[in-house]
């Protein structure tokens, strides 16, 4: 099968590394904002502005780092933002013991790790795509793909009982160590890595940190699945502090079913990302956007039904098993795409761009969404995303308008 292709020594290293900094995230999951209200008392806008404002300065900072990214070696790169994290992290279990932990310090963190994790994601998805054949990155994706749902699945819980016996920062220390290890595991790579042909040069041209975004929105088919999925994972997203306040304030659901809700369906994701090589064999890729890009939306308006007791649970569960299924299906479909049609020399930029978008779009749409829970109710505002998510389906192109292997375009000999 597909899913059990070898892929060779160094691509198994580099799912080493994504691995053990996946599940030391899962572990990590909402560390800084459990720290800011245990640690710190955090009122409840402060812990909004850490949710969102670090991750928007991170985003701003990644927009100059895309062309530093797009024109060094890959590898380097990705073991400078692993390092870079771990510094970061560290400081705060440091702070902690010495009792001069603060709210600015985890702000600016969470702005570091934001940008560190938007480049290094850029450089690994360069990388992987000079690492494997163009018919094995699906198999990749989907590798990915199935070890991120799976940390989602198993991260969390463990992380919420570590703090319970062990205090507050010891997820953050996990979450440290874990970026340690990833950064190990990519320097095991003995092969040296060609270096890319503007290397050592010492300016890169005006505008170079845009041409990730004039990639996707001058070619048909990324422009069209770039704009929807800002608007997928926007709404998607915005949701989840929606019915956080709805399942545990309203409707009076404990906190450990609350993690449940989410943490079980996650091993949904194990299904969809190994399905998709055969489902893209069997039924062509362009099925996947069509079909399971439309069943991926069509499932969110049910969080707006959700009563209270073991039925609403149990409801809960199954729209994001739904979801989660589909996602997971979808995704590595995208991200397989989106390599392919991108060249090389923009590979680094155009993620970064993509990464930033989405981030954005998540940001803005979450705050749309609580302003109109503020002004009605969290359950008006989950029907109003249930509803709205729905017309993202005509945003999907209508036929793939490049052929799978698209040509290499002639590049310039500078950036």
């Amino acid at each position: 099968m597909g899913g059990r292709r070898r892929l060779g020594r160094r691509f198994g290293w580099l799912w080493a590394a994504y691995a053990v900094s996946a599940y030391g995230s899962g572990l990590g999951f909402g560390a800084l904002p459990l720290i800011a209200v245990l640690a710190l008392h955090a009122s409840p806008a402060e812990v909004s502005a850490l949710s969102a404002v670090g991750p928007a300065v991170g985003a701003l900072i990644a927009v100059p780092l895309a062309p530093w990214v797009e024109f060094r070696r890959k590898r380097p790169v990705m073991i400078t933002m692993d390092l870079t994290r771990c510094a970061a992290m560290a400081t705060i279990p440091v702070a902690y013991a010495l009792g001069r932990l603060g709210f600015v310090q985890l702000l600016v963190i969470s702005a570091v790790v934001a940008a560190a994790k938007i480049a290094f994601n850029a450089a690994g998805g360069a990388y992987l795509k000079s690492l494997v054949r163009p018919d094995d990155l699906l198999v990749a994706n989907a590798r990915f793909e199935s070890t991120n749902w799976s940390s989602i699945a198993i991260g969390p819980p463990l992380g919420g009982a570590a703090i319970g016996l062990f205090g507050p920062v010891t997820t953050v220390v996990a979450d440290a160590v874990s970026y340690l290890l990833s950064a190990l595991a990519l320097t095991a790579v003995r092969e040296r890595e060609e270096a890319p042909p503007a290397t050592g040069r010492s300016r890169v041209r005006t505008g170079a940190a845009l041409d990730g975004w004039r990639h996707i929105l001058g070619h048909p088919g990324l422009r069209a699945l770039y704009l929807n999925n800002l608007l997928v994972a926007g709404l998607i997203m915005a949701t989840e502090p929606l019915l956080a306040v709805l399942l545990l304030r309203q409707l009076g659901f404990a906190p450990w079913q609350y993690g449940l809700a989410f943490a079980a369906p996650c091993l949904g994701g194990l299904i969809g990302s190994r399905l998709a090589p055969r489902v893209v064999a069997r039924h062509g890729r362009h099925a996947v956007f069509r079909t399971v890009g439309t069943l991926r939306v069509v499932w969110l308006i049910g969080l707006a039904f959700v009563r209270p007791g073991t039925v609403g649970l149990v409801t809960v569960m199954a729209v994001e098993l739904a979801i989660i299924v589909n996602m997971s299906l979808y995704t590595p479909v995208l991200a397989t795409y989106r390599l392919e049609h991108t060249p090389k020399h923009l590979v680094a930029r155009t993620l970064t761009a993509w990464s930033i978008g989405q981030q954005a779009s998540i940001a803005v749409l979450t705050t749309l969404a609580g302003l109109l829970a503020d002004l009605t109710s969290a359950r008006t505002a989950l029907t109003a995303a249930g509803l709205l998510i729905l017309t993202t389906p005509l945003l999907l192109p209508r036929h793939d308008p490049t052929p799978r292997h698209e040509p290499e375009p002639a590049r310039k000999s500078g950036p």
